[in-house]
């Protein structure tokens, strides 16, 4: 009898017999092991969006938009090592590649909470892990790859959306569970002492007073917990598929080409970082990816060959357009889910004071709420609502869906930086956080839906060879939402125009619309709703 992690020779997921005896068991076997796999991806990678509102909260030595910086660090290297994950299906097998990638994220994890027992820890360290903590978002380029070939194409909305939105809960799971560990000293001396708040925090069940004692660093060590036993179970309990990935090597080989892969992302992220630097945002970050693909492109051996063919999907005009609709969606839930905490902090956690001479000047809020408590109910729904936008799409069309959920962002988006407007110029800014904080869980529920509806289109649109590079891609671009969020509503904020940023969304949600139109809805569209 075959090994349960055998690589498996024969795979014709299109055959309905074939699917119904053995595909579908071993299909779902891969999946509810990926899911969990990428739910701890996205927790690394997305955790300095917590981790800096509690800096702020612990009186570490840094500056606003240095801590709005290390959440965009996070967001451009997770964005730009999805470039080369989307090429390791094909080139060093399933299996491989989620037992690898789940088993490199202890080294941020574990790192972020050594680098947070000390407040003197100098900022380039906290830059590192932060570029470190992108191989979270890097790996979900590789796991929606990989579960792409383990189902047909009429199970892709199931499939992608239950792999992606379930996977997505890393977000949540990261803001309810880290403001949770920092409050008890779980590890005992392993994590060193606590430190003492000096602003006010909060948790899901509440708000936490100044001078409480605080266990910043669980934040990173409480990962470790769940990847260790992760990768134990990727590598005893998937595949690799040979249809998909018909020469892996031996398994040192294949590690061998990961990791040659994401230390191309790495190297291209720290020159990203760089050259932002000394350029304009809208011009690093297209350098950024041109300089990633040059690298792939001279990479040696037999790795070149690969990546050559599959090179071919940016012929296909049909990647671009997707490309634009996906950071529409999954671009806006990941960028908000990096920005959001700390907006909450720098809008709320002040308010305006006009003294008696009429003077304006910002003062510190007392009753502000806390982004610890808040800000994982926008992810949650997000996330929660995802697999629900593939199953409606599987029944509809991808396009009638994503269509909708354009219209509703473009609205949403506009009366979000209206509310942001009065809130941060206004003596009682917390009148406005309900709004607040319910307009931006309607984008994150629209953003969750059209992440559904996006796959189920990519998943119709492409064949078996390029639809996994396409996800790939598409991904990798759209998750440099997660920098461009954070930076641009970092700036704007400290402006004093936090209203600017949601505008410029919206504009851009609005070319969506007609984009998305152009392809897939007109009378005589490319492909007719996929």
């Amino acid at each position: 009898m075959a090994k349960t992690n055998a690589d498996i020779e024969n795979w014709d997921v299109e055959n309905e017999e074939f699917w119904e005896r053995e595909g579908k068991r071993i299909a779902s076997r891969n999946l509810w092991i990926s899911i969990p796999s990428l739910l701890m991806g996205f927790a690394v990678w997305l955790m300095w969006g917590m981790i800096t509102a509690q800096m702020k909260n612990l009186g570490f030595p840094f500056s606003i938009e240095q801590l709005f910086t290390l959440s965009a660090i996070a967001g451009l290297s997770g964005a730009t090592l999805r470039i080369p994950a989307s090429f390791m299906i094909k080139i060093a097998g399933g299996r491989n590649t989620v037992f690898l990638t789940t088993a490199l994220l202890m080294i941020p994890a574990a790192g972020t909470g050594i680098a947070l027992m000390n407040p003197d820890t100098p900022f380039i360290v906290f830059q590192a892990l932060a570029l470190l903590s992108g191989i979270g978002g890097g790996n979900f380029a590789c796991s929606m790859s990989n579960i792409s070939t383990f189902y047909p194409k009429s199970k892709q909305g199931y499939g992608l959306g239950m792999n992606a939105g379930l996977g997505n809960f890393g977000v949540t799971t990261m803001q309810v569970v880290i403001p949770l560990v920092m409050t008890v000293g779980i590890f005992g001396a392993l994590a060193g002492d606590p430190m003492q708040l000096q602003s006010p925090s909060g948790t899901l069940i509440g708000r936490i007073e100044a001078g409480t004692d605080t266990w910043i660093q669980n934040a990173g060590f409480i990962w470790l917990v769940f990847l260790i036993p992760l990768a134990f179970a990727g590598w005893f309990g998937m595949n690799n598929l040979k249809v998909v990935t018909p020469n892996p090597g031996n398994p040192l080989s294949a590690f061998g080409k990961i990791l040659g892969l994401y230390g191309v992302g790495i190297l291209t992220s720290i020159a990203g970082v760089w050259a932002l630097g000394v350029l304009n945002m809208w011009l690093a970050l297209p350098l950024t990816i041109v300089l990633t693909l040059i690298l792939l492109r001279l990479i040696p051996g037999d790795i070149k060959p690969n990546i050559q063919n599959q090179f071919a999907i940016f012929s296909n005009k049909h990647t671009w357009s997707m490309t634009v609709l996906y950071i529409l969606t999954f671009g806006s839930f990941i960028g908000f889910s990096a920005a959001l905490p700390l907006s909450i902090s720098v809008i709320f956690g002040n308010m305006m004071d006009v003294a008696a001479d009429g003077t304006v000047t910002r003062v510190v809020n007392p009753d502000a709420p806390s982004a610890l408590t808040w800000a994982w109910m926008g992810p949650f729904v997000g996330a929660l609502i995802r697999p629900v936008g593939g199953w409606i799409s599987d029944k509809v069309g991808g396009s009638i869906v994503t269509q909708i959920i354009s219209v509703v962002m473009v609205a949403a988006s506009v009366a979000t930086g209206y509310v942001m407007m009065l809130a941060y110029n206004s003596t009682d800014p917390n009148v406005y956080f309900a709004p607040f904080l319910i307009l931006f869980i309607i984008m994150f529920a629209a953003s969750g839906i059209g992440n559904g509806s996006t796959f189920r289109s990519i998943g119709f649109i492409f064949n078996q060879q390029q639809k996994g590079p396409v996800l790939g891609w598409t991904s990798a671009v759209a998750a440099y939402g997660a920098f461009i969020a954070p930076r641009v509503m970092g700036q704007e904020i400290q402006a004093g125009t936090p209203e600017v940023a949601m505008y410029g969304f919206a504009v851009f949600y609005a070319l969506c619309l007609v984009v998305n139109w152009w392809f897939y809805l007109r009378k005589n569209a490319y492909i007719k709703n996929p």
